[in-house]
């Protein structure tokens, strides 16, 4: 596939063009290219970014550190990462989210945003059970509620994903990619160092070591307490649908009978996709399936490494709150930046590189043992490299859907990135358990590889079609 075009902003001083003629486009100044973060699509989209971003740690890597400090062996962690598989196959129901309204709901919000508050109620209830169950006592509650979250953010996800498609045409993608990023990654801060935060403050006894080993130090009040502000913090979500639009759709003909729903909302975006791409979509796919491979596979036992070199909840809050923050936010807007300026492919390949070569910090920190100038030094790198490969990650995914079917076809996406990675993920306790922590994140660093093999190829395959459909209308609710 050639390297797509940059997506440009039209310039604001463009003269009209006669009707039906194409309309002359050119590269932005950086002066247009940072005013549209500014815009009010790109402002929504950092709320639900946060929004989408907050209960994935909250299933996962949170999860992990709090399972771990409670006395869970790291095999039995890595396998409980599972749960994360509901992403990998939000697929399944996603062209019911895509076509079926909510009764009563769909008719006062519209499809996407009675989707989108459904799922995020369905959230915040299921975020209060964690809180509410001791993983040391009821462990089964703790993942049946666990697979809630996991099930209802996937369906927020599918919801927003069109919600976000469908509210810009294809030149805004980048910077709508970029802001969601923002608050996603934002989010998962706070899922991570702002729920650290929050149990090392409402502990008794505040821990001040960890040498005595995991399960010792555990406080069940503690987790309450940190897992019920998480629960609380999805109301910038709730509020954010309900003062926002409904975006402008393609108007969809109606359905004869149930087979031609069923034809409709199964079947044809998925032929679509092959339709459009041919014998480059098994490429397509490939790419999307291993992207975030080393990144994904590495995270589940991130958080069981920094209890097993003994920091403290305070030491890691206080690392990925800080320069956690500050690089994500730095990487993100490099990303969609430098995807507006210079394509999205380039920055693909970018992202790969950096994304591996993070892993190899934390193998290096392994063997380096507790430092907390250390440990700042890698998690800066590992969130600068992230937020770059996200940003342009999103956009590669947005620019190769119809937004005729857009929460399906982007949900088919998102869910072959996850699919291959957690499934992975699931062994990494018994990896760690069987050689140690620097073999591994080692191990993780190669398994990037592959992917710069693909995105070179990607690059060089010329695409079946590059038209994308998209709504007239769409752009009008920036």
């Amino acid at each position: 596939m050639p390297l797509p075009p940059p997506i440009a902003l039209p310039a604001a001083s463009s003269a009209a063009t006669e009707p039906g003629a194409p309309a002359a486009e050119s590269k932005p100044t950086w002066g247009e290219t940072l005013r549209v973060y500014l815009e009010p699509a790109s402002l929504r989209m950092f709320a639900l970014g946060f929004s989408a971003g907050l209960p994935l740690l909250l299933v996962l890597g949170t999860l992990s550190f709090r399972l771990r400090e409670a006395g869970l062996d790291r095999t039995t962690i890595g396998y409980l990462s599972w749960v994360g598989l509901a992403y990998g196959f939000k697929w399944c129901w996603a062209p019911l989210v895509d076509r079926m309204p909510i009764p009563l709901l769909t008719r006062f919000m519209g499809r996407r945003r009675s989707w989108l508050l459904l799922s995020q109620l369905a959230i915040m209830a299921a975020l209060v059970g964690m809180a509410l169950a001791d993983p040391r006592t009821a462990l089964t509650t703790v993942v049946w509620c666990a697979l809630a979250v996991a099930f209802a953010s996937a369906t927020q996800d599918i919801a927003l994903d069109a919600f976000r498609i469908e509210s810009a045409d294809a030149r805004h993608q980048g910077a709508l990619a970029a802001t969601y990023q923002t608050g996603y990654r934002l989010a998962m801060i706070w899922a991570g160092a702002g729920v650290l935060w929050l149990a090392a403050r409402a502990e008794v006894v505040p821990a001040v070591a960890t040498a005595a080993g995991p399960g010792v130090l555990y406080q069940q009040a503690a987790w309450t307490t940190a897992y019920l502000v998480m629960s609380a913090s999805m109301l910038v979500g709730v509020l954010t649908v309900l003062f926002t639009r409904e975006p402008v759709r393609l108007a969809l003909a109606p359905s004869k009978n149930a087979t031609e729903w069923l034809r409709s909302a199964l079947v044809e975006p998925f032929a679509d996709f092959l339709k459009r791409y041919g014998k480059q979509a098994l490429l397509i796919l490939a790419l999307i399936g291993v992207y975030r491979i080393s990144d994904v596979v590495m995270g589940i036992m991130a958080n069981p490494f920094y209890v097993d070199m003994g920091y403290t909840k305070d030491e890691v809050a206080a690392v990925t709150k800080v320069y956690g923050i500050i690089m994500t936010l730095v990487g993100a807007f490099i990303g969609g930046a430098l995807s507006l300026k210079f394509g999205v492919m380039r920055v693909l390949m970018l992202g790969a590189v950096l994304s591996a070569a993070s892993n190899l910090l934390f193998a290096w920190l392994a063997g380096h043992g507790h430092d907390v100038t250390a440990l700042i030094a890698v998690i800066s790198a590992d969130n600068l490299s992230a937020g770059v490969a996200s940003a342009a990650f999103i956009a590669y995914l947005s620019s190769l859907t119809n937004v005729t079917y857009s929460a399906t076809q982007y949900a088919l996406f998102s869910s072959m990135m996850l699919l291959a990675p957690k499934w992975l993920a699931g062994y990494s306790g018994a990896f760690v358990d069987a050689y140690d922590y620097a073999t591994f994140f080692t191990a993780t660093a190669f398994l990037g590889l592959p992917v710069l093999v693909l995105v070179w190829l990607a690059t060089r395959l010329q695409p079946t079609t590059t038209a994308q459909p998209q709504s007239t209308d769409s752009v009008n609710t920036l």
